[in-house]
């Protein structure tokens, strides 16, 4: 591997000896030099460590202005909507997490707003990303903020406000009802009721409701119809030809939809600050420095409404109890009335029993608040030497920046009790006659400092940049590249330090390209990258690219095409090492733990010993992605209509596994002690093709754009370690999300059909329970009867983005869909058992009555293992499309402003978020269980410049 470092190496230094070289015997003619002329920005896209012309960008790389999109589309997150304008993006890279980066820093994307950015570029490619090694095997995604101009003083300011609007709410049964479905389950298990039809009754009369409660976590007494989100930004840009600076000030403020107890002060707040100067400090030296800081204060009261809202039936307790329903001549129940820190308006104790001795109704009345506070800051400073001097074309750019961010809370907390109520009918009249308390009152005055972490990320790199274009076609670039960074984190696990190891990466990126006349390409590209999760001696690895491409629009049998306006064809071949999926440290190293137990004698007697509990390979190597890759770009009648078009086949070898199942004999691994080490040995494939296209005209005052961007993707696990009775449950050959579950065949009619079906080994069935298939024809029904029922992932995917724009007013809208995956409905909402909370669906229960409409298993008291496991039963087409996006602008005419004008430009736009899902499936998409809901956000923001 070295020997192949030098001798790239040597190809980047004889480049810079021929541009000397060249120079020197043509110095006199200046038509035969010519540097590389400014280009407008709009021109340029970012890429790893550089910029090019659009027209020069070779491989999978996607480009999204923000700054000008915000004119249109106001949004706040950076990569909000970025999957209607980046195909095969879908919140990752083929399934696969990103690097991302922010000017360069591994950053997290959530502390920028999306008026701080000037444009994210996605680069999918490996060739794209190579120069950032090992961490980038998987894509990047740059995010770039805005900097200065050369320009008088502009201010610029954003206003908006919204309300976010629940979109649904789960629908469950309310108290009657559940007690009368849960009496139905207790026949059918065979066992006594539980609740009186007295009960029932009373229940559903709604007089008597602190005696027989039925609590609606989603009714107005304890939520708003709406909450509101507001914010404002001030952007200041300007310079001269020596100084541009760029600053941004934002604040934001929401609210929330509880308004119960103290979660009805629940807020989020947040001020930022970013300040980006260029600076030119001598003719040959330049310089920038970059400062973000970023406070976030949350307040948010105790109690878990959204969990709790999920499991807690409507009965089960009562959250409050009236004081005026206490035995007024029981003194001991006086006694606590007096003795209570929690009156709750002066009328209400807390309530609980002994299943629920603390509830969320309690918390968010009696058990205090947390005050959450992070802050976030951002420096870097580079320095930019133009060393034409020395060697024309040669330059130098080194950047150092450091990150720290703290994150802590200031907590109040109090215990509390609650209590159980035992009711009786005094002359016609409920009373309590007793109280069963539980828990006790505590008194505490002082806030305390709750949890606390810090992160801190120190980043460098030194870039040897040589740009030239010779007799005005020939166009050499090299760069030489190391680049580095640092992640420690604080430890969350309750002990005091750090983390022993950080988040390490550091690499030297090489890279040698030349075109011809903007006509052929060729990109050589590498990596020589460094792992400390690997043995001595398999620590450093050269990952190579190569690239070319051609444009077929300037040759001459189509250069005076009126159709064509561009065409381009590029390949690339990548091997890239990585140790993203090498999941830990000293993996490749055996250890013994004495935890063992060793047995003998028949094993009737044993003791402790020390056992081995991993072998060592000390031969454990990179991760390897190979990828092939083809792509086209073209632009065509008069560049109205835009493609780019790239397919992909990408091969990920040597992922990590024990080969305990095919490798090594299965005597070296039992359930106590393992011999066998980690090898390099699983293979993965990944194979599509992701596209957009975009269509643009212009009709009088007319104007429109629309865009389509997508991604047909497969993938499939190539090698796999694992030993299947039966060929059809081996992961090898299928795709990556393959999803396993068994065949249902309906429901048992009788008990007749269970004795004449394959045996269920799933528990005890009834009529009225599922009937799986017996796939092998074994005569039982277990887990080798499971079969591909489908792919998680969606194989295509795809966004759309429409402007229409007619003088002033301009409409956009986008959206995103996906296609071909599969789900289940598995969550606590759908599979209700035991004392679970019941959803509408059981109200389709399978009885023998319905048993020819019954579309849900029969109820039960029971876990009932046999019916809630991933089959064909519980599986739904996970297909959709999310209109994720309106918004109409008004622009004032220019006309309306002169020089005398305070404003130089007015904008008024409303907008919606997150509006309407399409799809079989919608209600079930659009509906939250045991977590806050979703939301559509209606929003008026206004924009002035001055």
């Amino acid at each position: 591997m070295n020997k192949v470092f030098i001798n790239f190496l040597s190809v980047f230094v004889v480049m810079l000896c021929m541009g000397v070289f060249t120079v020197k015997a043509q110095e006199n003619q200046d038509s035969i030099v010519t540097v590389l002329a400014n280009k407008a920005p709009g021109d340029l896209v970012n890429v790893a460590f550089d910029t090019q012309e659009k027209k020069d960008v070779l491989g999978a790389i996607s480009s999204v202005d923000i700054d000008n999109l915000l004119d249109k589309n106001y949004q706040t997150y950076a990569l909000d909507g970025i999957r209607s304008f980046v195909g095969g993006y879908t919140g990752n890279i083929w399934g696969q997490s990103p690097l991302v980066l922010v000017d360069g820093i591994p950053r997290d994307a959530s502390n920028l707003n999306a008026t701080e950015v000037a444009s994210v570029t996605v680069l999918k490619g490996a060739n794209a990303v190579v120069l950032y090694g090992s961490r980038a095997a998987k894509g990047v995604i740059l995010i770039t903020t805005k900097r200065g101009k050369e320009q008088a003083l502009t201010i610029q300011t954003r206003a908006n406000t919204g309300f976010f609007v629940p979109k649904s709410y789960p629908n469950y049964l309310d108290a009657p009802s559940y007690m009368t479905l849960y009496n139905e389950a207790s026949d059918n298990d065979g066992i006594a009721r539980i609740y009186s039809d007295e009960t029932i009754y009373n229940t559903a009369s709604g007089t008597r409701p602190y005696r027989y409660p039925d609590v609606d976590y989603f009714s107005s007494e304890f939520l708003r119809e709406t909450y509101n989100r507001s914010d404002a930004t001030v952007e200041v840009f300007g310079g001269d030809e020596k100084t541009q600076y760029y600053t941004n000030l934002g604040m934001s403020y929401n609210n929330d939809i509880i308004k119960y107890g103290e979660q009805g002060n629940n807020s989020d707040l947040n001020f930022r600050v970013r300040g980006n100067v260029d600076m030119q400090l001598t003719s040959w030296l330049s310089a920038n420095a970059d400062a973000y800081v970023r406070f976030d204060n949350n307040y948010i009261g105790r109690g878990d409404f959204w969990g709790q809202s999920s499991y807690m039936r409507p009965n089960w307790f009562t959250p409050l109890i009236p004081i005026s329903s206490l035995d007024s001549e029981n003194t001991a129940l006086q006694n606590i009335i007096d003795n209570s820190n929690n009156i709750i308006d002066g009328e209400y104790l807390l309530g609980g029993n002994n299943a629920v001795q603390t509830n969320a109704f309690a918390d968010m009345l009696a058990a205090g608040y947390i005050r959450y506070k992070s802050r976030v800051f951002q420096y870097k400073v580079s320095a930019i030497a133009d060393l034409s001097n020395t060697i024309k074309g040669l330059s130098f750019k080194n950047t150092f920046s450091i990150d720290y961010s703290n994150y802590y809370s200031e907590a109040f907390r109090e215990n509390y009790a609650t209590y159980q109520p035992t009711w009786a009918n005094m002359n016609g009249v409920d009373r309590i006659i007793s109280l069963t308390s539980y828990g006790d009152d505590t008194n505490s005055t002082n806030e305390y400092l709750g949890d606390s972490r810090y992160e801190q990320t120190t980043s460098f790199y030194s870039q040897l940049n040589y740009e030239r274009v010779f007799n005005e076609v020939h166009n050499i670039t090299g760069n030489l590249i190391g680049w580095g960074y640092q992640s420690r984190n604080s430890v969350d696990s309750g002990h005091e330090g750090s983390d022993y190891h950080s988040t390490n990466n550091t690499n030297l990126g090489i890279q040698a390209a030349y075109n011809y006349a903007d006509k052929y390409y060729v990109d050589f590209s590498g990596a020589v990258v460094h792992s400390a999760k690997l043995p001595k001696g398999n620590r450093i690895a050269l990952s190579p690219t190569f690239t070319v491409g051609w444009r077929l629009s300037d040759e001459n049998f189509l250069k005076n095409s009126s159709f064509i306006n561009n065409l381009k064809i590029t390949a690339s071949y990548a091997n890239l090492n990585q140790d993203i999926d090498i999941t830990d440290y000293y993996m490749y190293q055996g250890y013994y733990d004495d935890s063992g137990w060793y047995r003998w004698r028949d094993n009737t007697m044993g003791g402790a010993t020390v056992l081995s509990e991993r072998g060592s390979n000390p031969n454990l190597g990179f991760v390897k992605r190979e990828e092939y890759r083809v792509g086209l770009d073209g632009a065509f009648l008069d560049e109205k209509l835009i493609l780019n078009v790239n397919y992909f086949n990408q091969a990920t070898d040597g992922l990590l596994t024990q080969g305990a199942n095919t490798i090594y004999p299965s005597y070296y691994r039992r359930w106590d002690y393992s011999y066998l080490p980690y090898i390099n040995f699983n293979e993965d494939m990944r194979t599509g093709v992701d596209f957009s296209v975009s269509h643009n005209n212009k009709l009088g005052n007319f104007e429109y754009e629309l865009g389509v961007v997508g991604m047909i993707y497969n993938s499939e696990a190539v090698v796999r370690d694992e030993v299947y009775q039966d060929e059809y449950q081996n992961r090898e050959g299928k795709p990556l999300d393959a999803s396993f579950g068994y065949i249902s065949e309906g429901f048992f009619v009788d008990q007749a059909d269970i004795d004449s079906h394959a045996n269920q080994t799933f528990g005890d069935v009834l009529p009225g329970d599922l009937k799986y298939r017996d796939v092998n024809g074994d005569g039982i029904v277990d887990t080798r009867d499971q079969v591909d029922l489908g792919r998680s992932g969606s194989p295509f995917t795809y966004g759309v983005n429409l402007t229409l724009k007619y003088k002033d007013w301009t409409l956009f809208a986008m959206g995103q869909g996906q296609s071909g995956a599969i789900g289940y409905k598995n969550s606590p909402y759908f599979w209700v058992y035991g004392n679970r909370k019941y959803s509408e669906h059981v109200l389709g229960r399978w009885t023998p009555e319905t048993a020819n409409s019954a579309t849900y298993p029969r109820l039960t008291t029971t876990s009932n293992t046999n019916n809630f496991r991933n089959s064909t039963f519980w599986r739904f087409d996970n297909n959709r499309f999310d209109l994720t996006k309106v918004q109409l602008t008004y622009d004032f005419p220019d006309t309306l402003f002169n020089d005398r004008s305070l404003l130089s430009e007015f904008s008024l736009y409303v907008s919606g978020q997150y509006l309407l899902t399409v799809s079989k499936e919608r209600e079930m998409m659009e509906m939250n269980v045991g977590i806050a809901p979703q939301y559509r956000f209606y929003n008026l923001g206004l924009k002035a410049a001055f």
